[in-house]
């Protein structure tokens, strides 16, 4: 718990919304136009009753394929619908809550329309670039070869290439709808929040008067704490509803494609395609959320990151402006980032993380069912479709376990938020352990192997174990409740280099730990599956790869409510920034920045979680890519020779890619921050009565710089991140069908991504943890600590809380997604490097 206090001041100061220093009414009149979207509008113009009809039409229909398919997708589509229930409640419940004072509202709607304007441009210009990337991969499929799994089973290269396209578009669309989903609960969640944190310090401060005049003494002479809970409950359950819909989303996707190819190319009938293949024609729905979620991360990261960075350089080191401070004219541009960098991008960006494990999994089932010859194969490769159904189920438990923990305006001990929330993770983990268990036992029992299904369970105890890991050691490094963020304050106070130095040396030494802990999980995950008793025809032993596939649905299998604590950031920090903007009593800021602290702290442990879910998902997806080529090729293709000097150099650009991009994604920031101080200090020296609020900034001026030169900068990392893969293959393979070397492009771009995956990893984990452990490290200063705000120590905090917001938001996140997408890539592209 936060250590922080102040004098109590007036009551009526509370009711007034005002705070002790009686400083003038903040700006009237910043909304500009309508938040409602056109699509939202003609929707609340149809037909309730027509809607309830069509949407039963549409689960009718899903039903029906699900059962002509299996009913294994019946149990998935049943939870989903159930789970898409539960999350309208969650909505419902937030919606409902007070939204506060009007001057609260209009920071709110203002939020709303730039982060609603800037997502309808961003993914204006993103499915731009999708549609152009669609007919490349339709030419390339038209004119590749084909597998002989592909000839025997009929399917031309014209039906094949629609097939992948018209997948990889449904995975960009419901990507896109991730992130808007993220970012559309995020921007009405904020207000709710500051309302109630409002509130509570109202109802503290209420009790606290008449407690001090029955004892006698005066208000002004005492020192206390509050903390609102019903804040911290409105911030998860809005958390919560975008989890759940992203997980659904997801789930719902893969098992649709599947059950609508299953049916629709008629597999396992005579002379058409075996299911254990089917898999294979899912990769292009990976490849869709994947590129949706890079530009979404990257546009997102530089726009937040900049804004944020622009204001503070200008409003609290040269101004000396409170942060989030209405005078600031990029305080909105700030808040806006927030929606669309940390909700909107992170949806998306777990989104495809769910989609590309869910689908390498299936594809490792498939093959693993094919080598063991089971009979039904269906079990191992609908088995992570069932994983994620239990996921939404103890997800939602979780989420439902956070409740307050003391009645509205009784004065009680406090229990820390973190403490509150990890509980709930705690339940959520056992649960998964639970459901884990009865997954494994209905899905992969076989009779030639009885006791496989116990050893399964145990490597999804593997990965469970692993997230938990990730979490904890994430939470260590970044939590100022820790020594490693104390330390690093504490290293304030020499001077602003001696912060950078501790800072970076911080990040580097939180690699260490993640890196054992993957290690571990990978090969005792891979030994559990090869001891399980899978073998093939000639009685070797073919469980290892899956085994890690089912610890990575494991590691994965609480990621609703992981994602629920990652949402819990955003929407804390924008409450803080609507009543520091509102101008409330110092007592309700104090509460949202408990609450901005604690989400921090979340979204450190969740971007630790998503890059060891990465590194496994990575590992999967590279064994598919080879069985893919030794498909394709019909030649042997099971290991990669560094020695081979093409591949060396494979291995170089790979690592080479991961610290480029990482460089263009922090001078994106660095550019475009600069675009936002020029033009923040061009408005306090044009418009000076700004600092004494007779005149108001233009807050849209720089909403519009940050906007248009995020979506300028985000288009170069990007296309080196989906061009440099395909043109190293092309490349070598020239190079290797001239020197009698078939594979060479193959095994070059294998390299390639064997390398990136492995520098990408410790580079995120780096960017990640540095940058969380220094926007904490002031956190903690502010605090009290060490001089507190407007100190020397605090000054050189907030220096490096400046260098590691582009680490932290926008270059390691970006990482997550690269990894991925490289994996996905080059399992669509695998036909041109032959």
């Amino acid at each position: 718990m936060r250590a922080n206090s102040y004098p109590i001041m007036m009551e009526e100061d509370m009711e007034n919304g005002r705070s002790y220093q009686e400083r003038p009414r903040a700006f009237s009149t910043v909304r500009s136009k309508s938040s409602v979207p056109l699509a939202f509008r003609l929707l609340m113009r149809v037909n309730p009753r027509a809607v309830i009809i069509l949407s039963l039409l549409v689960f009718s229909g899903v039903l029906y394929v699900g059962a002509s398919t299996s009913p294994i997708l019946v149990f998935v589509f049943c939870i989903c619908t159930l789970s898409l229930f539960f999350s309208v409640y969650l909505t419902k419940w937030v919606l409902a809550k007070d939204e506060g004072p009007p001057e609260m509202s209009e920071i709110s709607d203002a939020i709303r329309d730039g982060a609603e304007g800037f997502f309808r441009t961003q993914y204006g210009t993103i499915s731009k670039m999708a549609f152009i990337l669609a007919f490349v991969i339709l030419g390339i499929y038209i004119f590749r070869t084909t597998t002989p799994q592909q000839e025997a089973s009929g399917l031309g290269r014209a039906t094949l290439a629609y097939i992948t396209v018209a997948s990889f578009l449904l995975g960009a669309l419901c990507s896109g709808i991730a992130g808007f989903v993220g970012m559309w609960v995020s921007v009405r969640a904020n207000v709710r929040v500051s309302s109630a944190a409002r509130r509570s310090a109202r109802e503290s401060l209420q009790v606290w008067f008449s407690f001090l005049d029955a004892l006698g003494i005066c208000p002004s002479t005492i020192e206390f704490q509050i903390m609102s809970v019903s804040s911290k409950q409105i911030a998860v359950r809005a958390g919560g509803f975008s989890a759940i819909v992203v997980v659904c989303m997801a789930v719902f996707g893969v098992a649709i494609l599947y059950s609508t190819f299953y049916v629709w190319l008629g597999v396992d009938s005579p002379g058409s395609m075996k299911v254990t293949d089917l898999p294979l024609l899912l990769v292009g729905y990976g490849f869709g959320a994947s590129f949706v979620a890079l530009f979404a991360q990257l546009g997102g990261g530089i726009y937040t990151k900049a804004a944020d960075v622009g204001a503070d350089l200008v409003g609290k080191v040269e101004q000396g402006i409170p942060e989030d401070d209405p005078r600031n004219p990029a305080v909105i541009a700030d808040l806006v980032g927030d929606n669309v960098g940390d909700c909107a991008a992170r949806g998306a960006d777990l989104f495809e993380s769910i989609a590309a494990e869910i689908i390498s999994a299936m594809i490792l089932g498939g093959t693993m069912a094919q080598r063991c010859k089971i009979e039904d194969p269906s079990g191992f490769i609908l088995f992570p479709l069932v994983v994620h159904s239990f996921d939404l189920v103890v997800s939602s438990v979780g989420i439902l376990s956070i409740r307050g923990t003391r009645d509205s305006g009784l004065i009680s001990p406090i229990e820390d938020p973190m403490a509150i929330m990890q509980k709930g993770y705690s339940v959520t983990i056992m649960l998964a352990v639970l459901t884990f268990g009865v997954s494994t036992r209905w899905l992969l029992y076989t009779e030639q192997a009885p006791s496989a299904w116990l050893n399964f369970a145990l490597c999804g105890l593997v990965g469970i174990i692993t997230a938990y890991a990730f979490v904890w050691i994430s939470k260590y490094y970044t939590d100022y409740k820790h020594e490693p963020v104390r330390l690093l304050a504490l290293s304030s106070s020499t001077g602003h280099g001696t912060n950078i130095i501790a800072g970076v040396s911080l990040g580097m030494e939180s690699t260490a730990l993640p890196v054992l802990v993957i290690s571990v999980a990978i090969i005792s995950s891979y030994w559990l599956g090869q001891t399980s008793g899978l073998v093939d025809e000639s009685g070797n032993p073919t469980g290892g790869l899956f085994g890690t596939a089912v610890a990575t649905m494991g590691m994965l299998s609480t990621a609703g409510y992981v994602l629920t604590m990652d949402m819990f950031g955003p929407i804390a920090d924008n409450a803080g920034g609507i009543v520091e903007m509102s101008q409330q009593h110092e007592s309700v800021r104090e509460i949202t920045d408990v609450l901005d602290a604690v989400g921090n702290t979340t979204k450190a442990t969740t971007k630790g979680f998503a890059i060891g879910s990465a590194a496994l998902a990575s590992f999967l997806l590279f064994s598919a890519y080879m069985d893919e080529v030794a498909s394709f090729a019909q030649m042997p293709f099971k290991e990669v020779d560094i020695a081979v000097p093409e591949i060396f150099v494979g291995g170089l650009l790979g690592s080479m890619l991961i610290f480029l991009f990482s460089a263009w994604a922090c001078s994106a920031v660095g550019k475009t921050a600069q675009e936002v101080v020029n033009e923040v200090r061009r408005q306090f020296i044009e418009r000076p009565g700004i600092m004494d609020y007779k005149e108001k900034p233009d807050y849209g001026r720089c909403v519009a710089i940050v906007a248009s030169a995020s979506l300028r900068e985000m288009i170069k990392p990007g296309a080196l991140a989906i061009i440099s893969p395909m043109a190293v293959g092309v490349v070598f393979r020239i190079l290797g069908h001239s020197t009698g070397q078939p594979l060479l492009g193959a095994k070059v771009v294998a390299s390639m991504l064997m390398f990136a995956t492995v520098a990408g990893i410790l580079m995120a984990l780096f960017l990640n943890t540095a940058g969380g452990a220094w926007d904490n490290a002031k956190k903690y200063i502010e605090t009290g600590a060490l001089g507190g705000k407007g100190s020397e120590s605090h000054k050189a905090a907030v220096t490096g809380d400046t260098v590691g917001d582009p680490f932290k938001d926008t270059a390691g996140p970006s990482l997550h997604v690269l990894i991925k997408m490289l994996a996905t890539i080059t399992l669509v592209m695998a036909p041109i490097f032959l």
